[in-house]
């Protein structure tokens, strides 16, 4: 499942170009092509040939054999003139977090400076320059390119949108991971694409699952319609509909590296991976259990979400704290994914602004389609990571119970919970949830009555 060169050439001609700031209309002068040629060889439809190459290398500056040995290595052979002016700037390593400046302990401040000394200074001598700041690249070259590849298709099938709309969702899978790839330029570490699958991971059978419990929401309150049923309760009841739950799943612990095995009840925070845990009973019936629908006694293996989840309700006292018997587990950063999901996030904002249904349902597929196509999928040969789409969804299932949480604090009813994204409660909600399609926001998709 390695790319092969040509797959290659994409990755690393994507890399480049959101390097120096290149769109493909610059690209296709260069080539005397055209912008469509160009986009039809970054998605696959047609080949790259060796007079591009030779002539991509030569617009470049970098030797050819250079160009075709990965993004990677591509990127250190480019010369410091073909960078545009500003800084390059680099993801957030996990060791490292950038302190928010309006909640940093006072010690982080900096102290005056000292009064000056009565004696002469010195000669100074010249300034050592300032350390790179250490902040993630805006998301707008990102968002570019996803608004091109609209502009493109309809283009292409002269403003048919189910034409257009039939074709962007069909290269959704190429278009993601080249859009994923763009956003790994300038970080400071590697993920691992293709690491060792790790036996807990691997399936049974060919269509059965893995061992590994996503911890899928699937709740309604029994006492309540039990009362409900019996005529002693009657609940106005609205189902809220999380907006975009996999999108916002993007953000998330995923592990770095291969997952290596570990033993023992402890928990490191800054690794992720999947571990086999025995968890507490659950004994909250107005909340949803973290677990889901599972009601089998015993060990089970679960995801970093659902892992930290149950340490979160532990310390919250609704639980206690599941006993770790084994780990498999790397160095992790939450912000792996944070460029791409913040690119599409503004890709899918400005569509609704602009009732650009069209982009929004391209978007829609983007995010949708990496997360079902990046573990033993045929239909990504890019990466397989079967551990990180156990995580992201995961983390959609504990973020709707995280919602849930917060409707029961602030005092609504808890009346169901099931999917990615439904959750049921009564009472005044607008005054718990702001309404609308924003991704912090939630829309209501059915009212009604429990106990008629």
């Amino acid at each position: 499942m390695v790319m092969s060169t040509e797959e290659t050439l994409r990755v690393t001609v994507t890399a480049i170009a959101h390097r120096t700031g290149e769109q493909q209309s610059v690209l296709a002068a260069v080539l005397g092509l055209t912008q469509g040629q160009i986009s039809r060889r970054q998605r696959g439809i047609a080949s790259w040939t060796l007079t591009d190459c030779d002539r991509l290398a030569a617009h470049w500056g970098i030797p050819v054999l250079d160009l075709l040995a990965g993004p990677t290595h591509a990127l250190t052979k480019l010369p410091p003139d073909r960078i545009p002016t500003g800084g390059q700037q680099t993801l957030i390593p996990l060791e490292t977090p950038t302190p928010d400046p309006t909640t940093a302990p006072a010690s982080t401040v900096p102290a005056p400076p000292a009064p000056a000394s009565p004696t002469p200074a010195p000669t100074p001598s010249a300034p050592a320059p300032p350390a790179p700041q250490r902040v993630a690249a805006p998301a707008g070259p990102l968002t570019d390119r996803v608004h091109e590849r609209v502009r493109e298709e309809l283009t292409a099938h002269d403003g048919d949108l189910q034409a257009a709309r039939a074709a962007l969702i069909k290269t959704a899978v190429p278009d993601v991971m080249t859009l994923f790839a763009a956003s790994r330029v300038g970080g400071r570490y590697e993920h691992s694409e293709f690491p060792p699958t790790a036996d807990i991971l691997k399936k049974a059978s060919q269509k059965g699952p893995d061992q590994v419990w996503e911890a899928r929401p699937k709740w309604r309150s029994e006492e309540l319609h039990r009362a409900a049923r019996g005529g002693h309760v009657t609940l106005e009841v609205t189902a809220l509909d999380m907006n975009a739950a996999y999108l916002s799943a993007l953000k998330t612990w995923l592990p770095i590296g291969k997952l290596v095995r570990s033993e023992g009840n402890h928990h490191d925070a800054k690794r992720s991976g999947i571990h086999r845990v025995t968890p507490a009973a659950w004994e909250q019936p107005d909340l949803p259990p973290p677990l889901g629908a599972r009601k089998e006694p015993g060990d089970l293996w679960v995801t970093e979400p659902t892992l930290r989840l149950l340490l979160r309700c532990a310390k919250l006292r609704y639980c206690d704290a599941p006993v770790i018997h084994e780990s498999w587990t790397s160095g992790a950063s939450e912000g792996l994914l944070e460029k791409m999901r913040r690119a599409l996030a503004e890709v899918r904002k400005d569509a609704i602004s602009n009732n650009d249904e069209l982009a929004l349902e391209y978007v829609k597929s983007m995010y949708s389609k990496f997360v079902s196509t990046i573990g033993e999928s045929s239909a990504n040969r890019a990466i397989r990571r079967p551990d990180w789409m156990h995580i992201i969804r995961s983390q959609a299932f504990a973020n709707l119970w995280l919602k849930a949480h917060k409707a029961h604090t602030s005092g609504l009813t808890v009346v169901q919970m099931s999917g990615t994204d439904e959750l049921h409660v009564a009472g005044d909600w607008q005054q718990v949830f702001p309404e609308g399609r924003d991704l912090s926001q939630v829309k209501a998709k059915t009212i009604y009555t429990l106990g008629e």
